[in-house]
């Protein structure tokens, strides 16, 4: 696998929290899990924001907001406001992506991720020529972790 950035949104972090009876919560929790190993082996470098910092200090769950920012600490970049995110920002919500979606966005962008990985089905209808925005188990299949081919 080539050494990619990656910005993963709270969704992500947050996905462990889900129901995991339903089939795409797990599927989506496991490639989340899997590209978690792949940061943690330095595989993939992680971009960390203000807006997860901040979205994080909010979590009902206090054990879960402790696990959630460990990966703060495994983050390659971590990327606070600047007047270069704030621009990108106002300029992602005006395409009708909402507010805190939007600062993720520009903060990925600002980070220089190769992918914004989220499991927001709003979010991945976002399209740049600075970012692909795509679902974790997208991430894998493009990356050529997983694939389609039938063995």
């Amino acid at each position: 696998m080539r050494n990619v950035r990656v910005y993963l949104d709270n969704c992500c972090y947050n996905r462990f929290y889900d129901n995991q009876s339903q089939i795409l919560i797990e599927v989506e929790t496991k490639a989340i899990q899997y590209i978690q190993y792949l940061i943690a082996m330095d595989c993939i470098n992680l971009a960390w924001s203000y807006i997860l910092d901040y979205e994080n200090c909010l979590h009902p769950i206090l054990d879960a907001a402790k696990e959630i920012r460990k990966w703060r600490e495994l983050s390659a970049i971590i990327v606070d406001e600047t007047p270069n995110v704030l621009q990108a920002y106002r300029e992602i919500r005006s395409t009708g992506i909402k507010d805190a979606d939007a600062l993720h966005i520009a903060c990925a962008i600002e980070a220089k991720c190769d992918y914004m990985i989220t499991v927001d089905k709003r979010m991945l209808k976002y399209r740049s020529e600075n970012i692909i925005m795509c679902d974790p188990v997208d991430f894998l299949r493009i990356e050529g972790v997983i694939s389609n081919d039938k063995q």
